[in-house]
C-alpha cells in the first residue's frame, strides 16, 4: 500500500512537470476515463457480450496481468479497446513487465502501444498491421539491423548504434511502411535505451498528447523517477482512434504482460491563438517534419490558374516561332548578298 501511495504522488509530481515545461506554466486537470482503461480484476476483458476491451491471438487473462505473448516462439497478441477516444488532450499510463528465459540478445520481439484509425488488424508490426493510421510506441527487445549487419560480416558504425531494448514512436498517414530489419529507423521520430527486460521491480511507460506535443517518459530503474525519452512538437492525431497493445514473438521469444493502462483526460487553457493553431485535423501528420511519403498533398490547380498556365504558355511559343522567323529571313537576306 505505501508503495502504491508513492506511486500516485509520484504521477501527480509528473503531470505537474509535464505541465510547467515549456515557456510559461500551464493549468491542467486530469481526470480517469475508465472506458479506456484497463486495470485488475480484468472484469469483462475478451467478453462477446460486455466489457469494454478486446482479446486477439494468443493474449491471455491472468490474475495480475494480461499476457500479450507467453515465452514461446510464432505467439501474437494483442488486447483492444472497444471505444474511440475523442479525447484532445489525454496521457496513457502503461505498467507493464518483460520477461523470459532468453539471455540478452536472445529474446524478442517487443511490444507497441497504439492509437491508430484501425483495431483488431493482426500483422508484421509488433503483432499489429502495418501501413496504420494513427500513432505507434514500440517497445523493442531486439536489435534486427545490428544483427543483419553482423551476419553479413559488415561493421556496424558505432556512431548509428541504438542500444536496446530500445524505445521508438511513429506517426503514419497510412502511406508508411515500417522497416523491420531497420528497427523501424527511417521513420522514428525519436527514441531511448530502457533496459526493461528480467527487473524485479515495476516498470512504466507514460505517453503523453497535449497541445499538439508528443511526449513519452518512463520508469524503469526503481526510484519512482521519471526519466525523459521522446519529445517531439507539431504532432497532429485527428480525434475518434482507439486505443490499444500488441506483441509478437518469432525464432526468439519473451513473456509479454500488461498490468494496467490507465487513460486521463487533460484539461489544458488555451490562448485564441492555440485554439486556431490547434484546430481539428483528419489526417495523422507531423509538422515541418520530412518522412518518405509524410510531404503534405498538393493542392489542386483551380481552373482559371490552369487556363492562365496554357494561355501564357501559347503566347510564348508563338513569340518563340515569330522570332525565329525574323532571324531566319535575316539570315537569308544575308545570304543573298554574300552570293551576289
Amino acid at each position: 500500500m505505501a508503495a502504491a501511495g508513492r506511486w500516485r504522488a509520484g504521477l501527480a509530481l509528473v503531470a505537474l512537470a509535464l505541465a510547467l515545461r515549456g515557456p510559461r506554466a500551464e493549468q491542467t486537470e486530469e481526470h480517469l476515463k475508465r472506458e479506456h482503461s484497463l486495470s485488475k480484476p480484468y472484469q469483462g476483458v475478451g467478453s462477446a457480450s460486455s466489457g469494454l476491451w478486446d482479446l486477439q491471438g494468443n493474449a491471455m487473462v491472468m490474475t495480475q496481468f494480461i499476457r500479450l505473448t507467453p515465452d514461446v516462439q510464432s505467439k501474437q497478441g494483442a488486447v483492444w479497446n472497444r471505444v474511440p477516444c475523442y479525447l484532445r488532450d489525454w496521457e496513457m499510463q502503461v505498467h507493464f513487465k518483460i520477461h523470459g528465459q532468453g539471455k540478452k540478445n536472445l529474446n524478442g520481439d517487443g511490444f507497441a502501444i497504439w492509437y491508430t484509425k484501425d483495431r483488431m488488424q493482426p500483422g508484421p508490426v509488433f503483432g499489429s498491421k502495418d501501413n496504420f493510421l494513427g500513432l505507434g510506441v514500440f517497445v523493442d527487445t531486439y536489435p534486427n539491423e545490428e544483427k543483419q549487419q553482423e551476419a553479413q560480416k559488415r561493421r556496424y558504425s558505432p556512431g548509428n548504434q541504438r542500444v536496446f531494448p530500445y524505445i521508438s514512436a511513429m506517426v503514419n498517414n497510412g502511406s508508411l511502411t515500417y522497416d523491420h530489419d531497420r528497427d523501424g529507423r527511417p521513420t522514428e521520430l525519436g527514441g531511448c535505451t530502457a533496459m526493461v527486460r528480467n527487473l524485479n521491480h515495476d516498470t512504466f511507460l507514460v505517453i503523453r498528447y497535449v497541445k499538439r506535443r508528443l511526449t513519452v517518459l518512463i520508469d524503469i530503474d526503481g526510484k519512482h523517477e521519471w526519466r525523459d525519452c521522446i519529445d517531439v512538437p507539431g504532432v497532429r492525431l485527428p480525434r475518434g482512434y482507439y486505443f490499444g497493445t500488441s506483441s509478437v514473438t518469432g525464432d526468439l521469444s519473451d513473456n509479454h504482460d500488461i498490468i494496467s493502462l490507465k487513460l486521463y483526460q487533460l484539461t489544458v487553457e488555451r490562448t485564441p491563438e492555440e485554439e486556431k493553431r490547434d484546430r481539428e485535423v483528419y489526417l495523422p501528420v507531423v509538422d515541418n517534419l520530412k518522412l518518405p511519403g509524410m510531404e503534405a498533398p498538393l493542392e489542386p490547380m483551380s481552373g482559371l490558374a490552369l487556363f492562365l498556365i496554357v494561355f501564357f504558355s501559347l503566347v510564348a511559343i508563338v513569340f518563340a516561332i515569330v522570332i525565329g522567323v525574323i532571324i531566319y529571313n535575316k539570315w537569308q537576306e544575308q545570304s543573298r548578298k554574300h552570293f551576289y
